[in-house]
């Protein structure tokens, strides 16, 4: 689906309270988790080792780390909508983070995200707290389950 385009901050305002469009599915290669556990140095074997997560895992085959699913938050939010007269956006923080899924190599995921607070801060900014749901094609139950709080500003 074509993100929602918003010409500035005061227009967006108008999704208080409402679900952004979903985003496309986003496939999770080994690459990515084998770059993630890189960046991280969290190289757990159920994320690496392919052939030991195959034959020992209870999921057969190495999963993603919890926080590279939070992590992409940002990436999958960027895909719903569009503020034209933004200068900058900061990831702010987080509330309760929870991972009720794993998340197997080569899995898709996608986000279905609803504007929940719309916050003035200094230099012509907002925060904004969005409720995300992280879901994995195929699965009832979603990979990550947050609220992220972004900042934005004109």
């Amino acid at each position: 689906m074509k993100p929602l385009e918003f010409t500035n901050i005061q227009e967006f305002r108008s999704m208080l309270g409402k679900q952004l469009p979903f985003g496309e599915w986003y496939a999770i290669t080994q690459e990515m988790i084998n770059d993630f556990a890189n960046a991280t140095l969290d190289k757990q074997w159920i994320h690496v080792d392919e052939k030991r997560a195959k034959k020992e895992s209870p999921f057969n085959s190495t999963i993603a780390h919890g926080f590279m699913s939070v992590s992409m938050i940002s990436k999958l939010l960027e895909a719903t909508f569009l503020i034209k007269s933004l200068t900058m956006g900061l990831n702010y923080g987080l509330n309760k983070v929870r991972f009720p899924n794993p998340v197997p190599v080569n899995s898709a995921l996608r986000m279905i995200a609803v504007v929940k607070e719309i916050d003035d801060i200094s230099n012509k900014g907002v925060k904004v707290t969005f409720s995300c749901v992280i879901e994995i094609k195929g699965q009832e139950k979603p990979a990550c389950v947050a609220e992220f709080i972004a900042a934005f500003f004109e």
